[in-house]
């Protein structure tokens, strides 16, 4: 329950310089992605100059997963290295005052030089959201992927097991993905309907460029019976790009939950997306 007084008690502690974690949520589709680009809107893009108005100095931001364009998150993690002291509320409350409507700071607390955003995570969260319905929502259609054709998603969850574990993923990267491996580990994977929600679940220590979204084209596939439920198996051990489904559209997936070792004691910040609870 909110208790306004322990609230303004931790919006006025005093987080010395050194290294600050951030919780960072966002709407994907005004931006080109997370990543700062020359002549285009990027959400790290905005995260830094409203950082550097708070700090007066130049901030390089780095956080746990680079977001393509279109893609948003409800639980994405950066950090920064502060040269002054301030107010948590100043990394809440004003840099949310400061920043576009749909990018928000969920959370601010200091952390040790031995924490790193992107290299301390031990593994990460996607959730992609279907609204399977004949005609499309005119209120979410902003924050979901809209397939009009039926889609059978306990079929989609039994082929999805396939993927569970180690696996080489080159059915599943994107033809420019840079990773040096296309090695990765699903610790789980889940499709699970929610009246006319589809809901696509997956964790990783770690995903290729475009990994959940080409999972999920081909999944949908499976889903309204293009496919057989031994689709995703198949592609595995074919290792080939070519032969799997199209890449599913960027607006319905999100960034949900990134683990970090328990020694860092991060907040805790509700999954989401919309709608949708733990």
């Amino acid at each position: 329950m909110f208790n306004q007084a322990e609230q303004a008690a931790l919006d006025n502690q005093i987080i010395p310089p050194g290294r600050v974690a951030l919780g960072v949520e966002y709407m994907g589709g005004n931006y080109s992605g997370w990543q700062r680009q020359a002549h285009v809107p990027s959400i790290q893009q905005y995260i830094e100059q409203c950082l550097e108005t708070i700090l007066r100095h130049k901030v390089d931001v780095v956080c746990a997963g680079r977001t393509d364009a279109g893609v948003s998150a409800t639980s994405q993690i950066i950090h920064f290295d502060s040269q002054v002291a301030r107010p948590l509320k100043a990394y809440t409350r004003g840099m949310n005052s400061n920043l576009p409507n749909d990018i928000g700071i969920t959370w601010a607390k200091p952390v040790s030089d031995e924490f790193h955003a992107r290299y301390s995570a031990t593994a990460r969260q996607y959730r992609y959201v279907i609204y399977n319905n004949p005609l499309r929502s005119g209120i979410l259609n902003s924050g979901l992927t809209h397939v009009y054709q039926p889609l059978i998603a306990t079929s989609m969850h039994e082929a999805a097991q396939a993927l569970v574990g180690e696996n080489d993923f080159t059915s599943f990267r994107a033809s420019h993905c840079q990773s040096k491996t296309p090695f990765r580990n699903i610790h789980s994977i889940s499709v699970e309907q929610h009246m006319r929600y589809i809901v696509v679940q997956v964790k990783a220590n770690a995903f290729l460029h475009h990994m959940v979204r080409n999972i999920v084209g081909s999944l949908i596939d499976v889903g309204s019976g293009e496919q057989s439920v031994h689709y995703l198996k198949d592609l595995l051990e074919l290792k080939d790009r070519t032969k799997a489904s199209s890449t599913a559209k960027a607006n319905g997936l999100y960034l949900v939950a990134v683990d970090y070792p328990k020694e860092f004691e991060l907040p805790m910040h509700d999954m989401g997306p919309l709608f949708l609870t733990n």
